[in-house]
């Protein structure tokens, strides 16, 4: 719900809305109007002191020479008389039956030109009801249809037309012969004939078909959005998206067919009309389906439109022609009865906060306005050409409409995501609590018949000794179910720290397969292991391994009820893969997709053994991803199933240098520790980097940076400094992933040195692991105020070390890709509107300039190629090809705008040197759209490079409006989240990354803004 509205502020709403929608009218209606002009007097227009230029066409509007009911001029004198042009000819036709409109007639003009020569002129034909055949001095020049004196046949309904010609003198006689044989209440010469030159009869005729065009593009595109969606959403409870696509798509259809019918259907003059009204009240059909769907309204007065709709709808295919135009009361009657149920349903939604209902009230107050100008606009009241406004203001209305429906589901899924959230955590609680509870008495339970059969063998009867070795292993499988709910409830808290080191696989299959024993005899499963026994040594957990192999055969076993269980091996990518195939039940593709979820099973009634409660496999596949490994299945119903897992592999190498590596942290560091388990090289932790990381220790002691570097060099890259000062000198040249610090060292302490680094970097960009011989809370509470990311103690422990740099290394890692991925948004961000008036453009130029046209083309295709080169997904590119993607684009914008882009190129003939994709991209566009482009009469922009001995200079200057220094700094906040500044946030990161500093912005509001960065050599 939104704020309640008094009836006050809903009538000041809507009434400010309309003046606003009015004065975008009242303004398209002025730039328009034309100017004062001469008139027809008497069958003569004497233009000769008229000047025509490119941008403006006069009506030939006045009195014309009529002939009623001749084609042939010649002898009919004493019938002509004179007839205002344009109108209906009603009377004009047959006096004696002033109502008469079918028949046929000639009109003439005698039109006097300029004797300034023009090298063609044209006339335009909007509606000649319903053929016609246009003379020039005599000769035909066009056809409308044909227009004849007798016909049987029924033509289509003619679209607006321009004819050109060149005049031989200074005089011309312009003759339209009208035929009506198909209106029975309307004919002749119903809209103004305009004339011109040909460049603006023409213009006239574009812009209003492209405005068309423009309107039918956007209800097509927003009415495929709103099937698309109920596609997705399966049509479930969305009716009102189904009656908005169908109203979008009636009016974009009709938008196609009337005013200049950029489609003219093969139809004839009647069924077009007939059609065009059952389209025009369909529209607002649908309208009404749509507001009733969306308020959920049922109301008598609805059902009523729809029993006259329906009505109105048979009757104008049913009803005949000389009675059609009856029905025209029929639908002025509909239209009002419509929008009094949009009003009366819209109006007090908005009074009691209805979310969205203000957005639908100002969409009907558009739809309403655009129908009375039009009603206007066939009476003849306002000649103005097509206009678009209203239409657009529309769909804005319904945008802002499921805009807002979408923040308020997005802010409703926010709502129960925290609910489930605190419900799901809850729920572990209770399962951890539960699974304690029930712990202790179950085992009191597994002790006593433990007891009983150990120490009364003799007196317990066979039956007795069965039934107790049943209550134990009952016992024994309740126990591992309430593990497997302690288990994941630490896997999903991140509780379970594994203590890893070299176990023998075969050793591990076999006793798990001795506890499972009971079940396989049972069942006449055979039981086979093909792992050799010259199979390396994994590198595992052991008992978690034990609990993965044995979910996995207590699975296979359960779902097997005769065949055969096979667990095998091999050594794949420095992995031992473990297959476990079994020949049981199998699972179909619905299960295979849920398999490795919580609380998700097979159908308890397709087993008798029970199905338990399905956290089996899922805690397999997170201990399996906590060992580095993955997990897999392959399934078909009936055949079996085949899980697979791997896990790293364990070699004499690597045990040689554990040993070493452990000698030395027991000399320095952990002298309390012993050999076995003092360290355990980078080379046995599972690791995602594909690239080595790049390390940077910082320590005043020698022997510790030793240390330290042999702790973490198998897999990263090392590098050492003995003070702050020289750390912060390594960080200036060089991209890092991690550092880690000392806290006591003299001059700058690790502390200091943190802050420092916090300056220039986030610690996403680059972590900080501090090392300190205390682990008190105000130790902690320090370093994490100075920016560390996370701390250490002293002495340092191998595997502690080890995984938090792996944890922060991969943070990094993913900043990295971060970046990529936000780069390669930018690659894909080519906004449409940018593609549509290009390719407008280009339209627009194969008529008038077919060269410039030509060399669009070529840029064109010059930009899109580069915008997509797969170059642009590198870190960095060669200059020339940034430049030669901004020339292209500076281009396109150059021929679209004309004077007011003017562009300063300064750059050194030869260039050689790197920058990230898309950098220089990014900021020439942003200087054009937001910069140059808001100023009315445009300006320039200037791009800089300047050659240091050291770096390059690089600055993209414009005198545009400028910005705000708040602005600048909302611009550049990395915490921002907003769509339109991630390209130069983007490109800030990268440089910042790359090269140690990033933009530098400078901008003066009314004056102009330059951003420039640098390049080192």
């Amino acid at each position: 719900m939104t704020k309640r509205l008094s009836s006050k502020k809903i009538f000041l709403v809507v009434t400010l809305f309309t003046i606003l929608l009015t004065s975008f009218r009242i303004g398209w209606i002025s730039y328009y109007k034309i100017p004062e002009h001469p008139h027809a007097n008497k069958g003569v227009l004497d233009l000769s002191a008229w000047h025509f230029d490119d941008r403006t066409t006069i009506p030939l509007d006045g009195e014309w020479e009529f002939y009623p009911s001749s084609f042939n001029l010649q002898d009919e004198e004493k019938n002509r008389h004179y007839a205002q042009v344009p109108s209906n000819w009603q009377g004009d036709l047959n006096p004696n039956d002033p109502k008469q409109a079918l028949g046929y007639g000639t009109y003439k003009l005698k039109v006097i030109l300029p004797e300034t020569p023009t090298s063609l002129y044209g006339i335009r034909l909007t509606e000649v009801t319903t053929a016609a055949n246009v003379l020039l001095d005599g000769n035909l020049i066009a056809e409308s249809g044909q227009a004849v004196e007798k016909s049987k046949q029924k033509g289509p309904k003619q679209r607006p037309m321009p004819v050109f010609f060149q005049p031989d003198n200074h005089e011309i006689e312009l003759t339209i012969q009208v035929s009506n044989h198909e209106a029975p209440l309307e004919g002749g010469i119903t809209k103004s004939i305009k004339i011109g030159t040909e460049k603006a009869i023409t213009k006239e005729s574009q812009q209003s078909k492209t405005l068309q065009m423009v309107i039918f593009v956007i209800y097509l595109f927003h009415g495929m959005y709103a099937f698309g969606l109920l596609w997705i959403g399966k049509g479930r409870y969305r009716k009102e998206l189904f009656y908005y696509g169908l109203m979008l798509a009636l009016a974009a259809f009709t938008n196609l067919i009337d005013d200049d019918m950029i489609v003219a259907l093969p139809i004839s003059y009647e069924w077009y009309h007939r059609l065009l009204s059952f389209t025009f009240i369909s529209t607002l059909f649908a309208l009404l389906q749509f507001i009733k769907a969306y308020f959920k309204a049922e109301t008598l007065s609805f059902r009523i439109f729809v029993i006259f709709y329906s009505i109105l709808s048979i009757a104008y295919f049913i009803v005949p022609y000389q009675y059609y135009y009856h029905l025209a009361f029929g639908m002025m009657l509909l239209y009002f009865s419509g929008f009094y149920f949009l009003f009366s349903q819209t109006i007090p939604a908005v009074r009691k906060g209805h979310s969205g209902a203000i957005f639908i009230l100002l969409f009907i107050t558009s739809y309403t306005l655009n129908m009375l100008w039009g009603t206007a606009g066939n009476a003849n009241l306002t000649n103005i050409p097509y206009y678009p406004f209203d239409f657009i203001m529309s769909i804005l209305m319904i945008a802002f409409l499921l805009l807002n429906k979408h923040m308020q589901i997005v802010q409703q899924n926010e709502e129960q995501k925290e609910q489930l959230q605190k419900a799901d955590k809850k729920k572990n609680e209770f399962l951890a609590n539960t699974s304690h509870e029930l712990r202790n008495p179950l085992q009191g339970m597994i002790s006593i018949a433990q007891t009983l059969l150990n120490g009364h063998k003799e007196v317990l009867s066979k039956k007795n000794k069965n039934d107790l070795h049943l209550l134990v292993r009952i016992g024994q499988q309740m126990n591992f179910v309430l593990n497997d709910l302690l288990d994941i409830t630490k896997l999903q808290e991140k509780y379970i720290q594994l203590n890893r080191g070299k176990l023998d696989l075969r050793t591990i299959v076999f006793g798990v397969h001795d506890m499972l024993r009971y079940m396989e005899k049972e069942k006449s499963v055979q039981f086979s292991v093909s792992i050799p026994s010259s199979f390396p040594m994994v590198y595992a957990d052991e008992n978690r391994l034990i609990q993965i192999v044995y979910n996995l055969l207590h699975n296979a076993l359960k779902y097997t009820y005769d065949g055969s269980i096979t667990i095998s091996a091999e050594q794949e990518n420095g992995m031992a893969k473990v297959f476990i195939k079994d020949t049981g039940i199998g699972m179909d593709e619905n299960m295979l997709k849920k398999v490795f979820l919580p609380y998700e099973q097979e159908d308890a009634s397709i087993t008798s053994i029970g199905s338990g409660i399905g956290l089996g496999l899922a805690i397999c596949k997170q201990l399996v991803e906590l060992h580095g490994g993955e997990i897999s299945v392959e399934s078909k119903p009936g055949e079996g199933s085949t899980f697979s897992f791997t896990l790293p592999l364990v070699h004499e190498r690597d045990a040689e240098n554990e040993v070493a590596a452990s000698e030395e942290i027991l000399n320095v560091s952990s002298p309390h520790l012993s050999t076995t388990n003092a360290i355990l090289t980078a080379q046995n932790i599972e690791t995602s980097h594909v690239q080595r990381a790049k390390i940077l220790i910082v320590d005043d002691d020698p022997v510790n940076r030793q240390v330290l570097s042999r702790i973490l060099m198998e897999e990263n890259d090392i590098i050492t400094a003995a003070s702050g000062k020289e750390a912060m000198d390594y960080i200036r040249k060089k991209d890092w992933d991690l550092v880690i610090s000392d806290v006591m060292m003299p001059n700058m302490s690790g502390y200091q040195l943190t802050a420092k680094i916090r300056q220039q970097f986030t610690l996403s960009e680059l972590p900080i692991l501090l090392l300190t011989a205390r682990n008190q809370l105000e130790d902690i509470y320090t370093g994490f105020q100075s920016g560390a990311n996370d701390y250490v103690s002293k002495p340092v422990d191998a595997l502690e070390l080890q995984t938090r740099v792996k944890a922060l290394t991969d943070l990094r890692q993913a900043v990295k890709e971060q970046l990529a991925m936000e780069a390669a948004w930018l690659q894909a961000q080519i906004k449409p509107h940018f593609l549509f008036n290009t390719l407008n453009l280009i339209a627009s130029l194969s008529e008038i300039d077919p060269g410039r046209m030509s060399q669009l083309l070529e840029e064109f295709g010059h930009y899109l190629r580069r915008s997509f080169d797969s170059q642009n997904i590198q870190t960095l590119v060669a200059i020339d090809h940034e430049l030669e993607l901004v020339r292209s684009y500076l281009y396109i914008e150059k021929v679209r705008f004309g004077e007011r882009l003017q562009v300063k190129w300064e750059i050194p003939e030869s260039l050689h040197t790197e920058v990230p994709p898309l950098s220089i991209q990014t900021i020439v566009e942003n200087a054009v759209n937001h910069g140059i482009l808001k100023r009315q009469e445009g300006g320039y922009i200037c791009i800089r490079i300047l050659d240091n001995d050291t770096h390059y200079d690089i600055s993209i200057t414009d005198n545009g409006v400028g910005m705000e220094e708040r602005h600048i700094q909302q611009i550049m906040n990395e915490s921002s989240h907003q769509l339109s500044q991630v390209g130069i946030r983007n490109t800030n990161k990268r440089l910042k990354q790359l090269f140690g500093t990033g933009l530098i912005i400078e901008s003066q509001t009314g004056r102009g803004t330059t951003v420039r960065f640098k390049i080192p050599k």
